[in-house]
């Protein structure tokens, strides 16, 4: 649905994107991930034709950015960087000005996504009043008129309180099931985006140097936080069947060796078992993993 190839961008002589692609299938939630600089932004700017790349092109649904940007961003709805509106007029009013600017103010419409974003009670109240979790609902509002095929979202649960994250989660979740939405965020909320995202790409740098689906992230080789004593008894046995020793609490196992095994021989030789637990490897790992230079898989 969304192909960004081989975008490279820089500013003032310094790179902020090289050779960047990713690819969001249509109904996927996609996270874009990095630390601040790493080029999150820019790639966003880039897909809403507000920064023009110095290569590399976008296509929506097959329609590039570059060569036809109104054409292409028809079908996209955004929330880019911090949602201004006017503080002294209403949510209400704020969205028939801003719907004006592109396809005319349809009502009908604009009710229904105020509605959807839980927003009705306070609609008619003056923006200013607004708290920030507010401004992000009527900022939802505004990206889903019209009704889009594609959502980009900048950082938009930053500054959310936690039933806040949570609603948000939920409401995008909803969006991707119900109506076959297509989701492009980038967040430095990891856990968040491991709940939410189908596909993840990371940049470092202005380079992607990971791209591969959230729940794929399991190593090849299985790791067991284990309690275990004596610990040089069991650390010996553990590599006599081919395991490897990651921490005094935590092993490597090769995928053709039976955990239940393993445990059989410790105890059989002597050594007390008092815990043997598979770790899940988490996105946060990946991430630290490949912002202190480690291989990343892909």
């Amino acid at each position: 649905m969304l192909c960004a190839n081989g975008l490279s961008k820089n500013f003032g002589g310094k790179p902020a994107l090289t050779d960047v692609s990713f690819h969001v299938k249509r109904g996927e939630i996609y996270g874009l991930l990095g630390h601040n600089g790493a080029g999150k932004s820019t790639s966003l700017g880039i897909i809403l034709g507000m920064v023009m790349p110095d290569h590399g092109d976008v296509t929506i649904d097959g329609i590039s950015v570059m060569k036809d940007r109104s054409k292409a961003l028809r079908k996209v709805g955004a929330i880019f960087e911090a949602p201004a509106f006017y503080d002294y007029l209403s949510g209400w009013e704020n969205l028939r000005i801003l719907m004006s600017y592109s396809n005319g103010f349809d009502s009908k419409a604009a009710s229904e996504a105020i509605e959807r974003v839980g927003l009705s009670k306070r609609i008619h109240s003056k923006v200013r009043t607004y708290s920030h979790g507010m401004r992000q609902r009527l900022a939802l509002a505004q990206a889903l008129l019209p009704e889009p095929e594609v959502l980009l979202l900048d950082e938009p649960t930053d500054g959310l309180d936690p039933e806040g994250i949570k609603w948000f989660r939920d409401f995008i979740l909803s969006l991707r099931d119900e109506r076959g939405m297509t989701v492009l965020f980038n967040s430095h909320l990891l856990a968040e985006v491991e709940l939410m995202c189908d596909r993840v790409a990371i940049l470092r740098e202005g380079k992607r140097v990971f791209e591969g689906a959230v729940g794929g992230l399991q190593d090849d080789t299985p790791t067991f936080e284990v309690a275990l004593a004596p610990w040089d008894k069991a650390g010996k046995i553990i590599k006599e069947i081919g395991g490897e020793v990651l921490a005094p609490s935590r092993i490597g196992l090769s995928k053709n060796i039976d955990p239940a095994t393993l445990v059989e021989k410790l105890v059989a030789a002597g050594v007390r078992v008092r815990a043997f637990s598979p770790v899940r490897r988490s996105l946060e790992d990946l991430y630290m993993e490949i912002l202190n230079g480690a291989p990343s898989p892909n």
